[in-house]
């Protein structure tokens, strides 16, 4: 069963999985699909189309357009924006005003266990890798590998973490870090 606030407007043919709260003054468009137990935050604005896997947590007031996909166990800061145009405009170069037949929509995926912190801005045709980390307020323009901590604007690496989030000297080190994280997790 899912929690709903009363004043969010979720629009015809969204999926939305068990567990998910839905938060006040949130609006989920036509073909989105949210998995289980995720956590809308109040504003939130998810458009059209755009997937997001099971256990994502999005904070308030994150703006995720069309074409943005998120895996799962995806955390989503406080006014995050993924974008879906590297060339905006209002006009076409003859003035008229642009329709959808005069851009190309692009695509952001963000892989599992990302995260991605307040007030950053990821912009379209980015990946960002597993386990990644994104800085508050950093700019996004290009892929993220996995494990990789990035900041400032434009991103930049910073180094790696594990899954757990703890600052890694290598790739290798962030790696293992995680392995032997998830063991302790699991007990085995």
């Amino acid at each position: 069963m899912q929690r709903i606030h009363e004043t969010a407007h979720v629009e015809d043919g969204v999926e939305i999985g068990d567990g998910t709260a839905v938060w006040s003054h949130t609006q989920i468009r036509p073909g989105a699909r949210i998995g289980r137990n995720c956590n809308i935050g109040r504003n939130v604005f998810v458009d059209t189309d755009v997937s997001i896997g099971d256990n994502v947590k999005i904070q308030n007031n994150a703006s995720l357009f069309e074409g943005t996909t998120l895996e799962s166990g995806v955390f989503v800061g406080p006014h995050v924006i993924f974008t879906n145009d590297r060339v905006p405009r209002a006009i076409t170069p003859a003035g008229d005003l642009k329709t959808a037949d005069d851009w190309e929509l692009g695509r952001i995926l963000v892989r599992y266990g990302a995260a991605i912190g307040a007030g950053a801005t990821i912009i379209t045709g980015t990946e960002v890798g597993r386990w990644a980390m994104i800085g508050s307020g950093a700019v996004v323009t290009h892929d993220v590998p996995d494990y990789t901590l990035i900041i400032g604007n434009p991103g930049r690496v910073a180094g790696y973490v594990s899954a757990a989030g703890r600052r890694c000297d290598s790739l290798d080190m962030a790696v293992t870090l995680s392995e032997s994280e998830a063991q302790r997790v699991t007990g085995s």
